[in-house]
């Protein structure tokens, strides 16, 4: 792993950056409403990019298929979808979850975030769900600081969401951030003996970390659609994904994303 810290001057331009998606996720649980599509949310979240002069990270991301590049500014994943959902003519239905997922770059900086969005009578267990992914996100970070393993942090989090009786997926997990979107290293939200054989590290002051918990409320089996980028859970059923880009401090966690 090739892990690069950060100076407090780039993490101020990391902030800054964190607030423009910031206000695009705000934007879009201000104006999100049943019988909308998810295209019109994309594009209601791409004019506040380019109002701020900030620059999408998604749209022709590549994938590891050539020529498949991401169609859309942002990820929009509805109900059973877990990330990277295609923005597309889908008419957004009264009980529905709509995960929005936001990067920008700007200037050279990178913020990356994403918020759950409820609409309108969603099912208790549902919504449940939707409150346990964010209580694991808001666990991770109160869990940060220089000198634990990420490992540590990770077992916390699957504990909480299996003893509430849901899954986590472990095919996707979050990922160092900066100049890049991708950075080293690979920040998963569960314990595998993968990770702990080759992945695991020891948190410094100076990293920023994108941790992105993604939570099913049934099995934690995924798979990809057709269309070469939409992660569906494989049992149908509801799942939620909440981020933020956060920075290790000498003392804890620094939200880069929190609007400040």
């Amino acid at each position: 792993m090739r892990i690069t810290l950060k100076s407090q001057r780039e993490l101020e331009q990391m902030r800054a950056s964190g607030r423009v998606v910031q206000r695009a996720l705000q934007r879009a649980q201000e104006q999100i409403r049943v019988g909308m599509t998810t295209l019109e949310l994309d594009q209601i979240v791409y004019d506040c990019y380019t109002s701020a002069g900030a620059r999408g990270l998604f749209k022709n991301y590549p994938s590891y298929q050539p020529g498949t590049g991401f169609p859309g500014n942002t990820c929009i994943s509805v109900n059973e979808e877990v990330v990277h959902g295609i923005p597309s003519k889908r008419v957004l239905k009264d009980g529905d979850i709509v995960s929005v997922d936001c990067g920008v770059s700007l200037g050279n900086y990178c913020g990356d975030s994403a918020v759950t969005i409820l609409l309108g009578n969603v099912a208790e267990k549902t919504r449940k769900m939707c409150a346990v992914t964010q209580g694991t996100l808001d666990l991770a970070i109160r869990e940060i600081r220089p000198g634990r393993r990420w490992s540590d942090i990770a077992r916390l989090m699957q504990d909480f969401v299996e003893s509430q009786g849901f899954a986590v997926v472990q095919d996707f997990v979050g990922h160092g951030i900066g100049q890049q979107m991708h950075e080293d290293p690979k920040v998963p939200n569960c314990v595998t003996k993968d990770f702990l054989r080759r992945g695991d590290f020891y948190l410094q002051a100076g990293m920023t970390l994108a941790i992105e918990p993604m939570v099913i409320v049934g099995a934690a089996e995924v798979q990809i659609l057709t269309d070469g980028w939409t992660v569906v859970s494989r049992d149908g059923t509801p799942a939620a994904h909440y981020e933020h880009t956060v920075a290790v401090t000498a003392t804890g966690a620094d939200v880069l994303t929190d609007g400040r």
